[in-house]
């Protein structure tokens, strides 16, 4: 009988509580309006892309090689219509992190990972083509693929939609 009331007890303790708990968790309205998403990378594979959704968009998280990241440093800056040099795609010291959004920068549609010229994407859409840094190469695409705002929580894990400045002292001991 003892274990009985305890046992009742403790639902009614849980039911109670649970829905308490449950508010101090942020809703969907305050996810899609912008709340970080943290992203482990420990499971993505040299090579690999993930994506992933940060308020409401897609977004494209590459482990790159080293062949895709010295392709993407050697490039002829002059020869892009828009051009940006690989390390401002990419945090210091993480060169094969590359985070970008996942629309095309043309008309939005999503490329595809590892196709065309370059390795890179190719909207298969209109025939836009970008790097391995994100960057456009050819088509109808205006633009380089947008970087989001993100930072390193440690070396496993990034914060998409929250990006941080580091003290200069800091960055050079990591």
């Amino acid at each position: 009988m003892m274990i009985a009331t305890g046992a009742a007890g403790a639902v009614g303790v849980a039911s109670l509580v649970w829905p308490f708990v449950s508010s101090m968790a942020p809703d969907a309205v305050t996810i899609a309006a912008g709340a970080p998403v943290d992203v482990d990378l420990g499971p993505i594979a040299e090579g690999a892309i993930v994506k992933v959704f940060w308020r409401g968009k897609l977004i494209f998280v590459r482990n790159r090689t080293k062949k895709e990241i010295e392709d993407a440093e050697t490039v002829n800056l002059a020869s892009l219509p828009d051009p940006q040099p690989d390390s401002a795609r990419v945090k210091q010291g993480k060169a094969n992190w590359l985070i970008v959004y996942g629309n095309c920068t043309h008309l939005g549609c999503v490329p595809l990972g590892h196709e065309g010229p370059y390795e890179g994407w190719f909207c298969p859409c209109h025939g836009s083509i970008y790097d391995t840094s994100g960057r456009v190469r050819g088509g109808p695409a205006p633009a380089n693929l947008p970087v989001p705002p993100y930072t390193f929580v440690s070396d496993a894990k990034i914060r998409i939609g929250e990006e941080t400045k580091t003290p200069a002292a800091k960055t050079e001991a990591t």
